[in-house]
């Protein structure tokens, strides 16, 4: 695992040992950022579910100009706070060792340009997660969340005001990228 582009390119990247986390593959990783050009510029940043900090940081290296890393496993934690460091980006990461769904009910009036969900797969977490984000106004005016799911997985609820703007497949991987309706 490695940074793909931006000021860090070719760093490599620490993963959490044995299953419990799945980092996003380059390939998946490239595909989003490619999708997302110019969105990442001077983003304030939110990768929930942050797994080895893999997404923020790449968006970090492609300019973006802060993050917020959340993640609840302490193994996972460990090996983001060693990834954040090796990489030079600790200053303009906050990561916070706590559940998503706390987070996101902890603090309810914090705005994000980029969202980064890649959740544990079937367990409805994205629906969930973006359901949560429905009663906050976490996603800022013309921002975007990427959202990771098992390809047969789908978003279950109504999910206005957010709206589907394209999806992508990646062998098991689906990608959506959603976007406000209201602004």
């Amino acid at each position: 695992m490695r940074i793909i582009a931006g000021e860090m390119r070719g760093r490599q990247l620490k993963a959490v040992e044995g299953t419990l986390t799945r980092p996003t593959s380059d390939k998946v990783k490239g595909a989003i950022f490619n999708v997302l050009g110019d969105k990442v510029l001077d983003a304030r940043v939110l990768d929930l579910f942050a797994g080895t900090g893999n997404l923020a940081i790449e968006a970090l290296s492609r300019g973006s100009r802060e993050a917020v890393l959340v993640e609840k496993s302490l193994n996972a934690h460990k090996v983001i706070c060693e990834n954040l460091e090796k990489v030079g980006v600790s200053p303009k990461a906050k990561l916070l060792l706590m559940d998503a769904f706390k987070y996101i009910n902890r603090y309810p009036a914090e705005v994000f340009d980029l969202i980064f969900l890649d959740p544990p797969y079937h367990k409805e977490l994205v629906s969930k997660a973006i359901l949560t984000f429905k009663e906050h106004s976490y996603l800022a005016p013309f921002g975007v969340i990427v959202a990771e799911t098992a390809k047969d997985e789908e978003l279950n609820g109504d999910i206005f005001p957010f709206e589907i703007r394209k999806t992508g497949e990646y062998g098991d991987t689906k990608v959506w990228y959603l976007q406000r309706m209201d602004v």
